[in-house]
């Protein structure tokens, strides 16, 4: 199924609610905080009474060619029992990250306006042979691509 959103200022956090009623439709626990001071867009209560945290981030149709799937400059340390979900709309995928993932995977700008914060690229961009520029995701990320929320279901 796809969806296409407006855009604007609002964008992420139509995502948001767009990637939690994806999970609550699954049958997942899904409670919203208030407040986003921390980081949190959701809290899912497992079945086995577990809580895990999740931060969604977004891409629109609307970026620079080439950066459809790329998250820079986010501030993050290692956290237990916090995941990522990452969407972009273009490319019409999600990757789940645990915060342990994605400290791994991710790039730690070393110098500039935004040293210490990292940044993850899941998409590369080549151009085909009508010399037109095609985005694709990249391979070495296809292990954290999700179709669903069953990850979340029951970790520890």
């Amino acid at each position: 199924m796809s969806f296409t959103f407006r855009h604007s200022a609002g964008f992420g956090k139509r995502i948001e609610y767009y990637i939690i009623g994806l999970m609550l439709k699954e049958g997942l626990d899904c409670y919203v905080p208030l407040v986003d001071d921390d980081g949190i867009d959701c809290v899912i209560r497992q079945d086995n009474g577990h809580f895990i945290e999740v931060q969604i981030k977004a891409r629109s149709n609307d970026v620079k060619m080439g950066d459809a799937a790329l998250f820079a400059a986010l501030e993050h340390e290692k956290r237990e029992n916090y995941f990522f979900v990452f969407y972009s709309e273009r490319l019409q995928k999600k990757w789940i990250m645990s915060s342990e993932e994605f400290l791994k995977e991710c790039v730690t700008n070393k110098a500039g306006k935004n040293s210490g914060k990292r940044s993850i690229w899941f998409n590369g961009c080549k151009t085909d042979e009508n010399g037109e520029k095609k985005e694709y995701p990249k391979d070495k990320f296809n292990k954290y691509l999700a179709d669903d929320f069953s990850r979340f279901k029951n970790i520890n």
